[in-house]
């Protein structure tokens, strides 16, 4: 990974405990944690595309301290759209002590263009954004209770219509969850949008799913295959099983939402016919191939009520609880084969 690309806000703000769910419960077994993680597409988008953004910006922030408050909120905090300064606002409103961005507007992609992109013609669409240049980063943000150790980011190569202005691509943060042996690794992303592009529906498909092969060729590379993967972001795949489905047998993740159809999760009701990962544009996934394993616990909705200013953004946030466990001192880890009658969940 490159040189750690972060700001504490310990080191600039008033310092904040890490969040109670951080810490290992109080139950027996010391060799589990809690972990709960927020991906939210803030829709804080640059003026004058959108108005007023900046206030909405601050009181999720704010919403974010109260949760503190009450004690439930996330440990950490995945955030798209992130395009505006005042997101830097909003991360020392809600008292998360450290935060990560990438990658930013002149970054350039790190990997070599996919051998199945040579027929995308980019700055095809001069008059819906393509060609001008990236006017905008990724607006991705990673915030933490728990010290973000390193970071690393990559800019997409392919994109379609206006979402072209911005950088889009994707981040990893290692981050030092209390207990966990080795760290975690976190994904962040936003992928290219479908209707919003204003260019055909199969263009953007073209660079949504050439993008869904970058992030997944990032995350092999850059991921450390022992440590536990928690993914969020906002996938762009409502009401689209061809943007959903897309070389879905190679996914380095379980999506949450799949998973959780089949197995009891707190806050989603069970039924793979209901298809909710068809249902938001917002997903999370998550792997495990080490020693930690990692099992969704809880899902639930936040940030969709109105406040007395209105709604803060167009999307609610996802919140997931993951539940972390590793064997005792002594016990020999073997990850399980596909044959394995008890193989692990995350997978």
């Amino acid at each position: 990974m490159r040189p750690l690309l972060l700001l504490s806000l310990a080191s600039i703000f008033l310092s904040t405990s890490v969040g109670a769910s951080l810490a290992e419960p109080t139950r027996p077994d010391p060799r589990s944690v809690e972990v709960s993680v927020l991906t939210y597409n803030v829709h804080g988008l640059p003026w004058p595309i959108a108005t007023h953004r900046g206030r909405a910006l601050k009181a999720i922030g704010r919403e974010l301290a109260e949760m503190r408050r009450e004690g439930r909120q996330p440990d950490i905090v995945l955030i798209q759209e992130g395009f505006r300064g005042t997101t830097a606002e909003l991360a020392r409103i809600s008292g998360y002590r450290y935060w990560a961005e990438g990658p930013g507007r002149r970054e350039a992609p790190t990997e070599p263009a996919l051998a199945e992109g040579k027929t995308y013609r980019s700055g095809r669409y001069l008059r819906r954004g393509e060609g001008w240049g990236k006017l905008t980063g990724a607006g991705l943000h990673i915030l933490s209770d728990a010290p973000i150790l390193t970071v690393d980011s990559t800019a997409y190569h392919y994109c379609a219509g206006f979402d072209c202005l911005a950088n889009k691509g994707v981040m990893l943060a290692r981050i030092a969850i209390p207990g966990v042996p080795g760290g975690v690794d976190v994904v962040n992303t936003h992928l290219n949008s479908r209707h919003a592009a204003k260019v055909p529906v199969a263009r953007s498909l073209q660079a949504h799913n050439l993008q869904i092969d970058e992030l997944m060729r990032f995350i092999a590379d850059r991921r450390d295959a022992d440590a536990p993967l928690l993914v969020g972001g906002d996938f762009n795949v409502r009401q689209s099983p061809e943007r959903y489905e897309h070389n879905a047998a190679a996914r380095p993740y379980m999506v949450v939402s799949e998973y959780c159809a089949t197995a009891a999760c707190e806050g989603q009701a069970a039924g793979a016919d209901l298809k909710p990962w068809l249902k938001s544009q917002d997903l999370q996934a998550f792997a495990s191939l080490g020693p930690v394993q990692v099992r969704p616990m809880r899902v639930e909705t936040v940030f969709a009520s109105p406040t007395s200013g209105g709604k803060l953004s167009d999307h609610d946030g996802y919140m997931v609880h993951y539940r972390l466990s590793w064997p005792a001192p002594g016990i020999t880890h073997r990850a399980a084969t596909p044959n394995d009658d008890d193989a692990p969940d995350a997978v």
